[in-house]
């Protein structure tokens, strides 16, 4: 080994040396060891672990030959003397076998345990379930009756007697402020029957007790064809308001007016297809004027009253959205004879006990047989107000 300063080297034999003398005669020494050295010679070819393996099973290393095969095939290595100083030599076979360790399954592998079920007893909730059961019995035997002649709904004949007994009184709105009630029965025949167009033309959206007051109005103002077509649309504004819509009812009142004058000379049309023609006159309307005016039954009309009570009672298949559905739905299994009543029957029923907020439920003696009754006295009513139906 060399000891180095700046300029000048001083080497094992004690002499100094310059710096390029230095250089040269390190490089002839390590060319000198490299090719003297066996393991240099054939280090290309050997790989790493190969030359280990030669190297540490002699003492003083042979030459290597230059071939790779020759020189692992010449001398094997022992493996106990590669093995490290302070690791036991294992054996190659234990006498004694450990049993295998236990699969530890995962929390969603394992099987769970069922648990014992805790019974509470509950006499409330017992009483409910039981009434609940004899009336679903109760139901089932009736459709099984029903179904062997088509169907109609579980003792709907129970229900309208009840219904009957509840309005045997008749002191609903309906019942004095009606289109039936409020025409002048005294005057013409053809007038009587254009009070009572007017009158159901001014009720949609409206109270009975509105109507009736806008009605009695138009009656002492003179209500006749001839005599509305020559009044100012001010003038029937002041008689009909407040009724709901009002300003675009005048424009009904004035184009209906005129039509019956040019086509039916006064008088309305005495079919259902002529009524429905006019300005403002819908299905439900149409089938009233028939019924009161030309006592001629053409089918149920259902307003907002009869279309709820029917969806509630479940008198229809299916629950119904728009009242022209709930119509075609009570005729087909209702009997003709009972088409004129119904319409009185359920809107006055709507008006004074099954009402669209707050029913009284309790007081009705529908409310074993109603479906929505004995639902809202178990669970209560519900709390917001149901939706209105839509006009079709």
């Amino acid at each position: 080994m060399f000891l180095s300063r700046p300029n000048v080297a001083v080497s094992i034999y004690g002499g100094i040396l310059s710096k390029k003398n230095l250089f040269s005669l390190a490089l002839k020494m390590s060319s000198k060891t490299a090719s003297a050295s066996p393991y240099f010679q054939d280090v290309k070819r050997l790989t790493r672990s190969q030359a280990k393996l030669i190297l540490g099973s002699q003492d003083q290393p042979s030459v290597v030959s230059s071939s790779r095969t020759s020189a692992t095939e010449t001398r094997k290595p022992q493996i106990s003397k590669l093995k490290r100083p302070h690791v036991p030599v294992r054996y190659e076979s234990r006498t004694t076998s450990r049993p295998p360790p236990k699969k530890v399954l995962s929390n969603s592998a394992k099987p769970s345990k069922p648990r014992k079920a805790t019974l509470k007893f509950d006499p409330e909730a017992d009483m409910k379930t039981d009434d609940a059961n004899a009336d679903k019995q109760k139901d089932e035997d009736f459709k099984e009756k029903s179904q062997a002649k088509g169907w109609e709904p579980v003792r709907w004949k129970e229900t309208l007697d009840f219904i009957r007994e509840m309005r045997k009184e008749k002191d609903a709105p309906v019942d004095s402020m009606g289109a039936e009630k409020i025409g002048d029965h005294d005057a013409a025949p053809e007038v009587f029957r254009y009070h009572v167009l007017l009158s159901l033309l001014l009720s949609s959206q409206t109270k009975d007790q509105v109507t009736s007051a806008a009605m009695m109005a138009l009656r002492n103002h003179g209500c006749t064809v001839d005599n509305i077509l020559k009044t100012s649309d001010q003038k029937i504004g002041e008689l009909i308001y407040p009724v709901g819509f009002w300003k675009k009812k005048i424009d009904y009142i004035k184009r209906t007016s005129q039509v019956l004058k040019d086509k039916y000379n006064g008088d309305i049309p005495a079919t259902l297809e002529g009524l429905v023609k006019l300005p403002g006159i819908g299905p439900k309307m149409a089938h009233i004027i028939m019924d009161v005016g030309w006592n001629k039954v053409t089918g149920i009309g259902v307003d907002t009253h009869v279309h709820r009570i029917t969806n509630r009672l479940k008198w229809v298949k299916k629950p119904t959205t728009v009242p022209e559905d709930t119509r075609k739905g009570l005729e087909d299994w209702l009997p003709r004879e009972l088409w004129s009543e119904v319409n009185v029957l359920l809107v006055g029923f709507g008006q004074q006990t099954c009402l669209p907020v707050n029913p009284r439920c309790s007081e009705c003696l529908c409310k074993d047989l109603c479906p929505y009754g004995r639902s809202a006295l178990r669970y209560g009513s519900p709390k917001r107000k149901e939706a209105s139906p839509k006009k079709k």
